[in-house]
């Protein structure tokens, strides 16, 4: 069997994991033990993102005319690739996380929803909440208005009761 024929499975692996995709983060994931990878996966794995490590040749193929080809100056070395397909800060979020504790990991940069970042940005993108905290955040400041008008309506119908 041809070298070719061995490794179209494996690029179009990566194209069906990356059509859809809201995130795609790259990372250099050497020196990391066993222990720590391990951990990392069961991390990523509970929040629905998957994370493989390839061949930096064949996401290059895989990415060729996506936006995902942005990556491609990041592609050098050992290459581990973490997809989100729902939550666009996810990857970022987790990586930078453990990140603090296994120093080892390191971004190297991905795309956002259509638009690439670099390392420094992608550790900008980490700090940014999940869209489940932003539209708690967003419901609490819209409830907050309403609550204390709601409050001071009482306390005129209670002072209007006492007289």
């Amino acid at each position: 069997m041809a070298k070719v024929e061995l490794k179209q499975p494996v690029v179009a692996e990566i194209s069906e994991l990356l059509d859809g995709a809201a995130t795609a983060v790259v990372v250099d994931y050497r020196g990391l033990t066993v222990e720590q990878d391990t951990q990392l996966r069961k991390q990523l794995r509970e929040a629905g993102i998957t994370y493989k490590v390839y061949k930096n040749t064949m996401i290059r193929f895989a990415t060729k005319g996506t936006p995902f080809e942005a990556l491609d100056v990041n592609l050098e070395g050992p290459t581990a690739l973490a997809v989100s397909k729902t939550d666009a800060t996810a990857p970022a979020r987790i990586l930078a996380e453990f990140a603090k504790t296994a120093n080892k990991l390191e971004f190297k940069g991905g795309v956002v929803e259509g638009t690439y970042y670099d390392a420094k940005g992608m550790q900008v993108i980490a700090t940014i909440p999940s869209r489940e905290v932003l539209l708690g955040k967003l419901l609490g400041s819209i409830q907050s208005p309403i609550t204390n008008l709601a409050r001071v309506l009482n306390q005129i119908a209670e002072n209007k009761a006492e007289a």
